[in-house]
């Protein structure tokens, strides 16, 4: 079987990175993806899904390095819901994605500069900074 999922949304807050004990780095990072529409009765409506992403390894030092809140991204990987209750007594549901892939889709101002760079998963351990084009 196999699963891929692929979103593209803005970041809602900085990217926060850790070290598991065994020296691994992990990003993590939450994506709100946004869809518009136009109902029945001619109104604009809109809904916003948030996912929570988490990067392993050079993809988390680099996510870390360059992504921020608000900035445009294509994530790419697999998607697992998991569901609770909340303290207040309520049903509660969250998306983990799990990237596999990041493309960074603008820069801190959205300049068309940096417009398709992406990382995937095991790449970049033999390039060196200079060679990154963002």
């Amino acid at each position: 079987m196999y699963q891929k999922t692929i979103i593209v949304g803005n970041l809602g807050r900085d990217p926060e990175m850790r070290y598991t004990p065994s020296g691994t780095a992990v990003t993590n990072f939450s994506v709100a993806v946004s869809r518009r529409w136009t109902g029945r009765d001619g109104t604009q409506q809109e809904k916003t899904t948030w996912f929570r992403v988490t990067a392993w390894e050079k993809l988390a030092e680099l996510s870390n390095q360059y992504l921020s809140k608000g900035r445009r991204v294509l994530v790419e990987g697999e998607v697992d819901a998991s569901a609770w209750q909340g303290q207040d007594g309520q049903p509660r549901a969250s998306l983990e994605l799990t990237a596999r892939n990041i493309q960074f889709l603008g820069g801190p101002s959205q300049d068309s500069e940096f417009e398709g760079s992406s990382l995937a998963e095991g790449e970049g351990t033999a390039t060196s900074e200079e060679e990154i084009p963002f």
